[in-house]
């Protein structure tokens, strides 16, 4: 299939094939509307990390606009104080721009529009299409009805214009007390859509906020400040995900009431759901206030900044974006479908390299003592431009504790004794010993001898060796610490299809494994933070922020092993 990323621009690409979003947008420019442009814009809210479902819509609105010549905003819904912090914002700004998206000049806040929306609230009291309520919060749910029975109209419904707009004012001026009054949009309280029951627009919130301090001690609802940041920024394409479409009559309402002359065009798709993952920012937070994972950053987290942190690449998440594709009902993808996504980025680009998770002591006997050789090493078979690296080899090595067995069950090919195996980039070596450690009764050291003739792992005398295993010198590797994540859950549907209370009763205790004294390749210890390796044998791995020269610290990203991979060639798939 010939279909560019979403996450990709420039002209000379070919066009994406099109789903029902691009479908839309592509007849709405060649019909002329909104004047042929395209406008699009991700309004997060600042109250969490971005996560993985959020890439979605990102590359979809980022996506849209590139293909279409348009422009994309990056703007902040940033309207509840009481949950928004700076954190926030600045993790999202990092987070979009390390996925590959760049916003220009536009990037926006609704508090920027404060005071034009507070304007527009005292429009609509006048026209007649809102009022102020004086019900408690409680009275309001009781009055509003539910999906069986219509609502009941407030007392104050038909309070006089000008009296609510002087209780409106005396609202922001800070005269009454958090939900003593409300603002109400006039629509219709028997409506079946609970939305348009005289929706709440404006109320009292005596919070500081991040940007306007404590200016303001009212404050508009989304649902209010969302279509009118979009009219008010020019947006030709309001592109959300499913949960709004039952809001869509109150976003058009709005922009009907007040005549506001840009009128965007809302439309939804289904949003991402995540297999063994839960994708709330509520349930998110909790796991991070509770103790269950070590900050937005784990990298176990589906946040942006925890994946990035474990070793994604932005170029696998916009791959797993393509892939999924855009919808219109909701369906669970499997999570190992982001992994093999990553695999496939990481194998043609990540660098082999030697470590050894847990060591266990080799002696080559006939090695002579004190030599050292410098042996070629591949450093990726995928991108021969990648050349070679040197790797010190010595008399004494350290190998992987899974790669002895002094019984070996059947059809296995590494080290017991009497065995011949190959020594990565190395010799053959053949197991002539061992010794055990007389507290575990494990192997603590084998003894082997080499064939000089066999540098590089080749034979000369045709003999044929099944084994092959990595390795590290003694004298030269870096002592590091390995840190082993799975998921963080051990169902695929961790709120079980309902409100998802007891998701936490999934959590995976084995989803963090921490192992120190490992053995890695010398050059390995000044590894950036986030650089990214295959660990030959073990999976890939990312040096970690903590990492350093005298402790360098690697998260594994993500195992060998691709099951989605089997998948696909079972089926015949390629994807998309």
């Amino acid at each position: 299939m010939n279909r560019r990323r979403a996450g990709d621009s420039g002209g000379a690409n070919p066009v994406p094939a099109r789903d029902f979003v691009r479908q839309i947008v592509a007849e709405d420019v060649a019909a002329g509307r909104h004047g042929g442009r395209v406008v699009t814009r991700f309004p997060p809210e600042p109250n969490g990390y971005l996560h993985i479902g959020h890439a979605k819509s990102i590359c979809l609105n980022f996506g849209v606009a590139a293909e279409n010549g348009g422009r994309c905003h990056l703007r902040f819904d940033d309207t509840n104080p009481e949950k928004e912090e700076v954190e926030y914002v600045e993790s999202i700004i990092r987070d979009v721009r390390w996925l590959g998206f760049d916003w220009g000049p536009h990037l926006y806040y609704a508090s920027d529009y404060f005071e034009r929306l507070y304007g527009y609230a005292v429009e609509m009291i006048r026209r007649g299409k809102a009022y102020v309520d004086s019900l408690s919060p409680g009275e309001i749910r009781e009055y509003r009805g539910t999906l069986t029975e219509p609502g009941r109209e407030s007392p104050y419904r038909w309070r006089p214009a000008a009296e609510s707009l002087d209780l409106f004012a005396r609202m922001r001026a800070g005269e009454f007390p958090d939900g003593a009054h409300v603002v109400r949009a006039r629509i219709d309280m028997a409506s079946p859509n609970l939305n348009m029951r005289d929706p709440t627009i404006y109320r009292i919130r005596r919070a500081s906020h991040h940007r306007t301090g404590d200016a303001w001690c009212v404050y508009p609802m989304y649902d209010f400040a969302h279509c009118l940041s979009d009219s008010i920024e020019g947006i030709t394409h309001s592109i959300c995900t499913l949960e709004f479409e039952d809001h869509r009559p109150l976003y058009d309402w709005i922009l009907d009431a007040l005549g506001v002359d840009c009128r965007p065009r809302q439309v939804e798709f289904a949003r991402l759901n995540l297999s063994r993952t839960v994708l709330s920012k509520r349930r998110l937070l909790e796991l991070v206030e509770g103790g269950h994972v070590e900050g937005w950053d784990d990298p176990r987290m589906p946040t942006l900044s925890g994946l990035r942190r474990r070793g994604y690449t932005p170029e696998a998440i916009r791959d797993f974006c393509d892939r999924i594709g855009v919808a219109k009902t909701d369906s669970t993808v499997d999570i190992a479908l982001l992994e093999h996504c990553l695999r496939d980025d990481l194998n043609r680009r990540a660098p082999r390299r030697m470590a050894v998770l847990r060591p266990l002591r080799l002696v080559i006997e006939n090695y002579p003592e004190g030599k050292t050789e410098e042996l070629d090493a591949v450093n990726n078979p995928e991108d021969p431009s990648s050349g070679t690296r040197k790797v010190p080899f010595s008399r004494v090595l350290y190998i992987e504790r899974d790669d002895f067995r002094e019984n070996p069950p059947k059809k296995y090919h590494r080290l017991a004794p009497g065995a011949e195996v190959r020594l990565r980039y190395g010799y053959l070596v053949r197991c002539t010993g061992f010794t055990k450690d007389g507290r575990t009764g494990e192997a603590a050291e084998i003894r082997c001898a080499y064939d000089p003739a066999t540098r590089g792992g080749h034979a000369p005398d045709g003999r044929r060796t099944r084994g092959t295993i990595h390795w590290v010198s003694a004298a030269h590797a870096a002592a590091a610490e390995a840190r082993l994540y799975d998921r963080l859950f051990t169902v695929d549907d961790p709120q079980g299809g309902g409100d998802g209370a007891g998701y936490k009763a999934f959590l995976n205790s084995a989803s963090r494994e921490v192992i120190t004294g490992c053995l890695v390749e010398p050059s390995l210890a000044s590894a950036p933070a986030g650089t990214r390796f295959q660990f030959e044998r073990l999976g890939y791995f990312c040096a970690d922020p903590d990492s350093s020269p005298a402790r360098p610290v690697f998260n594994r990203t993500v195992p060998l092993r691709d099951s989605w991979g089997k998948i696909e060639k079972a089926h015949g798939q390629t994807g998309g």
